[in-house]
Parts: C-alpha cells; structure tokens; sequence
C-alpha cells in the first residue's frame, strides 16, 4: 500500500545552490523537517529530502535537492558533468548567500552563470539571503541584493534558518510560483489542442452523383 506521502499532483525538483557555508543544508532540513543543526558540517555530495505543500487544492510534493559548495567542488573531476546531472530536471532553484559574508554574494554572479548554463531556461530562480538573524554582522546590503535580483530577473528574500524567519515563506512562493507557471502551461496547451484544425473538421457529406438524372440537349429539332 502506498502511504500519504506517495498521494501528489505535481512533483516539482527544487535544487539548492551557493558557497559552501551559506546554510543550505539548514534551509533543506528546516524547510522539511522542522530541525536545525548548529554543528552541521558541509554537505559532501548530493542529497535531498521531501516535502508536501497544498497549493489551490493540488498537493505539490517538493523534492529539494542540496549539493556541496564550491570549495567542495572545485576539486572534483568532471565538474561540469556533476552539476549537469545536478540540475537535471530541476524547475525552481534556490541561489542561497551569507548576509555577513560579502563574498558569498559577490559569487552570487557566477552560481547564476552556472545554473543558467546547466539548468532549464525556464526554470524558477529565487536570490535568498540566509543569517538574517546576524543584523549586528550584515555585509550586505538588502537593497543592494533586491536590486541585483531584480536586475536578473529573480525574486527575491531574507531567511535565517536558526530563527526559522521566511524559510516557509521562501519555499512556499517559489513553489507557487512554479505551480501557476505549469498550470497556465497546462491550459495554454489545451487551449492549443482544441483550436487545432485536426479537432475542428466539421465533416462534409456529399450526395453521390448518379445517371439517371434526364441531361439536358443544347439543340432541338424544330
């Protein structure tokens, strides 16, 4: 028998992505299990957990993958092809940074690069801000964030996942924001399959000719 968490109308791949230390890993389990660790240690391969959100009536079961940093990374062969398999199937992305460390943002530019070389051209990007908690350490600027977010297209928020502060709210909008994108998708197509010509031929029917109709003579005998 399947259990409650196999029962879903979507299953959206949701991936985790920036500088090792931004607290990725603390987003992914707060976000799916409520737990925050403050001596987790940085993510060594690839892993990912579950979780099931309630989005117009449609259960929308959320598979949020998280990877190593790039520290971690840079010295792994085949980069290129680790990350291509990474993104694979992935239509939100989370591009995390440090809000007390300047240089998690300054390589914000160059997660973006990678995702927009690996991943989907459609897919749903949101800029988070993770520590808010750390106001007294701040580094960078909220509107200087906001700005660059709206520069490239992204949405964007603050979280902390040691005060729980907008990581629902995070999760939540990008996978709404998903789910409205593939819905209106879903209606456009079936829009387009109804107006098709193949399902609007309206058949003719057309009296076969016959014989024995009299044929009229183009000249008589007076």
């Amino acid at each position: 028998m399947g259990t409650r968490d196999d029962e879903y109308d979507y299953l959206f791949k949701v991936v985790l992505i920036g500088d090792s230390g931004v607290g990725k890993s603390n987003l992914l389990s707060r976000f799916t299990r409520n737990e925050f660790n403050l001596e987790s240690k940085s993510t060594i391969g690839v892993e990912f957990a579950t979780r099931s959100i309630q989005v117009d009536g449609k259960t929308i079961k959320a598979q949020i993958w998280d990877t190593a940093g790039q520290e971690t990374y840079s010295v792994v062969p085949c980069r290129a092809i680790t990350f291509s398999l990474y993104y694979r199937g992935a239509v939100g992305a989370l591009l995390v940074y440090d809000i007390a460390k300047h240089l998690t943002y300054e390589n914000v530019e160059r997660w973006l690069k990678e995702l927009r070389d690996h991943a989907d051209s459609n897919i749903v990007i949101m800029l988070v801000g993770n520590k808010s908690d750390l106001r007294h350490l701040r580094a960078v600027p909220t509107d200087e964030a906001k700005a660059f977010a709206e520069k490239n297209g992204l949405s964007f928020i603050e979280t902390s996942a040691l005060d729980s502060t907008n990581v629902e709210t995070a999760f939540q909008t990008i996978l709404t924001e998903i789910y409205r994108i593939v819905s209106q998708k879903q209606m456009s197509d079936r829009h387009e399959n109804e107006m098709s010509p193949s399902n609007n031929v309206v058949p003719i029917h057309v009296s076969p000719t016959t014989e024995n109709n009299p044929k009229m003579q183009c000249c008589q005998n007076i």
